[in-house]
């Protein structure tokens, strides 16, 4: 049995679950959903990530910590492939990942199913308080992915990530 055969897709997942968006530190690309594809082959791991958004800035970052991450494994090559043809939805966000974004103070996107229904904006259920008494006071927030709410029962605003 040689190093390369102790490589197990658990063991690999493990690790990509340390590389973290550079966007929310606290969530891990696994937690955000990205890494749609993994294989392990003779010498060879093969990652595949779909981005949250085709112009995301933070592409090569990820990229480079997954290169580097995976570098502890004895392999000969390393391959992170990028497909956009695959679209990201918030739905892919994992439960410990809503878990954080609620942990960072940030309202979880709600999931829905079928298409989406820009009426799932008007509630979101405060992080602060767990109170869903809340209003939408602008869908536009610090950055393009999130949107500003009120609530009505703690009287603090806070920001919730938008579906996708």
């Amino acid at each position: 049995m040689t190093a390369a055969d102790l490589i197990t897709a658990n063991k690999v997942w493990q690790a990509l679950e340390q590389v973290h968006d550079p966007e929310i530190p606290t969530l891990s690309i696994v937690d955000m959903g990205i890494v749609t594809g993994l294989e392990i082959a003779e010498g060879r791991i093969s990652v595949t990530i779909t981005p949250t958004f085709v112009g995301c800035p933070a592409l090569d970052m990820i990229k480079q910590a997954i290169q580097e991450q995976l570098a502890r494994f004895p392999v000969d090559q390393i391959e992170v492939n990028v497909d956009y043809s695959t679209p990201w939805s918030t739905n892919r966000l994992t439960e410990r990942g809503r878990a954080a974004l609620t942990a960072l103070g940030f309202a979880p996107p709600p999931r829905y199913d079928g298409e989406f229904e820009p009426a799932i904006l008007l509630n979101a259920q405060c992080p602060l308080c767990g109170s869903s008494n809340t209003t939408l006071r602008s869908p536009f927030g610090p950055a393009l992915c999130r949107a500003i709410y009120y609530c009505n029962d703690c009287r603090q605003s806070f920001e919730q990530f938008k579906p996708l």
